[in-house]
């Protein structure tokens, strides 16, 4: 139990939406919902008067949507935000601008076939993980609200390209080069792969993501991903030819392991019960990986909460692969990293900055 309790301000135009969160929050001992607001003009002088550590944020809502709140937000009084969007696909995108813009993490809201009894955990864990989040990794000195998530420089970066329209990497008849990259992701980890991922050119082998992301808002960062990326990204099907110059992301929702067959790699995409709370689970992936390549695989456990990807990735360096984990200096949460180095999963740690080298130089290693 922390020495703390986590202050919390939920801000939702539904009275109904702001009661369940609020007693959901308020079931766990470690939490205490401080206050409710229901637009962003009510949340601004709540958050003068009650000093929460979290707030919840809808993105829809009338006067000011919750876009330009957690832009203003981000610029005056950088805080942790979760924010709760619906499962439509403009709620997702907006989700995914909302991440990019400083939000921590983002939740589905409760509507449709999701009860808001399936969502109650979610809500607690990442509202505990959002307390933790680092904010100096959210949102870098000098940030504004045109360029909220400009990168550090960094020495003889690789710059990101201009979007364009990519050809899709289609399965070749076979693939003699078996090298493999796997990276796994939580908390502030959306950003954290764009940081990365942009940075590393076309031809690559292929790439197999899990990212902690709920149903549907991973199709929308795959999308996004895939906008601003050499590779070609897109969220994965069942049964789908992972090859050279592709990123597969994990579904919400949904487990994610390869194989080798055909000639080439490829995806199993099923459910089945979380491992660590979480599904997809970034240990699932590491393992599945570790039996289909070995030491062929370059793996990183990347910025997020929990343990999940440290004993997946173990199971890596135990087979020859080469293995990483982000340092704390640059993680919003510094959990799965910290599981993975303190297992002696991971050989080194190493910076967003200097992973796309650290990548390329261990896949020329490799070849």
């Amino acid at each position: 139990m922390t020495s703390r309790q986590i202050r919390v301000l939920v801000v939702d135009d539904s009275a109904v939406v702001r009661r369940l969160v609020s007693e959901t929050l308020s079931q766990d001992p470690e939490i205490v919902v401080v206050g409710t607001a229901i637009d962003p003009y009510a949340a601004r002088e709540k958050i003068v008067s009650l000093k929460p550590d979290v707030l919840t944020l809808d993105l829809e809502m009338p006067r000011m949507d919750g876009l330009t709140f957690l832009r203003i937000l981000m610029t005056e009084r950088p805080m942790p935000v979760v924010i709760m969007s619906s499962l439509t696909q403009s709620g997702s995108h907006q989700a995914i601008e909302a991440l990019r813009l400083g939000a921590v993490d983002v939740l589905a809201k409760p509507g449709g076939p999701y009860s808001f009894g399936d969502i109650g955990p979610q809500l607690l864990a990442k509202v505990k993980a959002a307390a933790q989040a680092r904010l100096k990794a959210l949102l870098p000195p000098g940030s504004t609200p045109e360029t909220p998530r400009a990168a550090p420089p960094v020495q003889n970066p690789i710059p990101p390209p201009a979007p364009v329209r990519k050809p899709v990497p289609l399965a070749p008849a076979s693939v003699s080069d078996r090298r493999l990259i796997v990276l796994g992701a939580s908390t502030g980890g959306t950003e954290a792969l764009r940081h990365v991922l942009t940075r590393l050119p076309a031809e690559l082998p292929p790439v197999a993501i899990v990212q902690h992301i709920p149903a549907t808002f991973s199709r929308a960062f795959a999308d996004r991903l895939n906008t601003l990326c050499r590779l070609t990204v897109r969220e994965a099907t069942d049964g789908e030819p992972l090859v050279p110059g592709l990123a597969l992301v994990a579904p919400g929702n949904y487990h994610m392991l390869v194989h080798w067959s055909g000639g080439c790699y490829r995806v199993k995409v099923t459910d089945g019960p979380r491992i660590w709370h979480q599904r997809p689970a970034v240990d699932l992936l590491f393992k599945s990986a570790a039996e289909a390549a070995g030491s062929r695989v370059v793996a990183g456990v990347l910025t997020g909460m929990g343990k999940d990807g440290a004993e997946g990735l173990l199971r890596l360096r135990q087979a020859g692969a080469v293995t990483f984990a982000q340092d704390e200096a640059s993680c919003v949460v510094y959990g799965m990293p910290r599981a993975a180095w303190e297992l002696g999963a991971a050989q080194r740690q190493a910076s967003l900055d200097e992973m796309p080298e650290l990548i390329l130089r261990s896949l020329a290693a490799i070849a």
